[in-house]
């Protein structure tokens, strides 16, 4: 029996053998001065390569964009260097990768700027936690950016991608998403500007729009994705409020002017149900909205991936930590075979263990 999950599709000129994505994933592996992808790191995206489309993990636009510790960047020329040797890779494999560019925002600390204070729209505290090389260190009340240092991220996505093509990736996806930066400019929460980047809805996402404009200078806009969380309540100090939604709705009508790779939307992180102002349905409510390729994510399994699909409430799933303890996932879901459990406790470690030795379905079936 055919499945949705494994049925090909194109997105514009760019051809996916199925509608199995791997999602984003802090992996914590660049453990190196340059912060630059390893020799590890490419076998690790080899790997995995059966994905009709493996969106990698976060990489930051610059340094002041870097939160976690060991993430590798896209902004030096050592950087692009070890991209390459994950794009081939992964290419050699018959596989398609784009890079998710990254700036986390205030969701960071004083460690990793050299006792500068993170910056974001204002100066409110999420009263989070972040991962440093002293492990899990509260966050501090960041420095409100200038509107030249917002002109100059802007600038910095640019040169992301710029880089991103020079190192090989067929595409790449706009971070907007998950209380990072761009999510923080969105939400009346953390953003309390009075300036042209917030007040209004369309102020507040106005940078998004900005840097997609940007990067279309440097590479076609339909090798461009945007990920976004609409629903996200109580996690890295954002909390919906009744403008959040109408905010999002209004993103992502005009989102349709763009003639973007995919929307990429996560479900809520969280159950919503009971919060005034949430949407606990977001493929459901997007999907009529949106008119290009839309991809879900966030605990799908392979039947209700497949129904996903189906039901017409999305044109792709994106896997996560399924794909991290089975690197040929979309082969077992063609063979119905068993997924193994991944270990959590390696996550965010360092070395190949919980990495890059889980066994291909092949290897098991010896």
């Amino acid at each position: 029996m055919s499945q949705a999950l494994l049925k090909p599709i194109k997105l514009h000129d760019l051809e996916l053998k199925n509608r199995v994505v791997m999602a984003p994933m802090t992996r914590t592996r660049a453990n190196n001065p340059e912060k630059a992808p390893t020799d590890l790191i490419a076998t690790y995206y080899e790997q995995r390569a059966s994905a009709g489309l493996i969106i990698s993990e976060g990489t930051p636009v610059s340094t002041q964009g870097v939160g976690y510790i060991n993430i590798p960047g896209i902004h030096s020329e050592a950087q692009v260097e070890g991209w390459k040797k994950v794009t081939k890779a992964v290419h050699d494999k018959g596989g398609k990768i784009f890079a998710q560019l990254w700036h986390v925002g205030r969701i960071s600390h004083p460690d990793f700027h050299n006792g500068e204070f993170p910056v974001a729209p204002s100066a409110i505290n999420p009263n989070d936690q972040v991962f440093t090389e002293n492990g899990f260190t509260p966050t501090v009340t960041p420095r409100a950016l200038t509107v030249e240092e917002i002109k100059q991220i802007v600038q910095d996505f640019k040169n992301g991608a710029k880089n991103a093509m020079e190192a090989g990736f067929d595409g790449v996806e706009i971070h907007s998403s998950n209380g990072y930066l761009f999510h923080q400019f969105f939400v009346n929460c953390s953003n309390t500007r009075t300036d042209e980047y917030g007040g209004s809805k369309e102020n507040r996402a106005r940078i998004l729009f900005e840097v997609l404009d940007a990067v279309k200078e440097v590479m076609p806009i339909e090798r461009v994705g945007a990920r976004l969380n609409p629903s996200m309540h109580n996690l890295f100090g954002i909390t919906v409020d009744e403008e959040t939604i109408p905010t999002f709705d209004y993103i992502i009508n005009k989102l349709n002017e763009y003639n973007l790779a995919y929307l990429h939307l996560s479900e809520p992180f969280s159950d919503v149900t009971s919060v005034p102002h949430a949407e606990p349905n977001i493929a459901k409510r997007y999907r009529p909205i949106y008119k290009g390729n839309l991809i879900i994510n966030k605990g799908f399994t392979q039947e209700t991936g497949n129904k996903v699909i189906e039901e017409g409430d999305a044109d792709m799933v994106a896997f996560g930590v399924p794909f991290i303890s089975n690197p040929d996932l979309p082969i077992r879901f063609e063979q119905g075979a068993e997924l193994q459990p991944a270990d959590r406790d390696t996550f965010y470690a360092n070395g190949p263990k919980g990495f890059t030795d889980y066994p291909l379905l092949a290897e098991v079936q010896k």
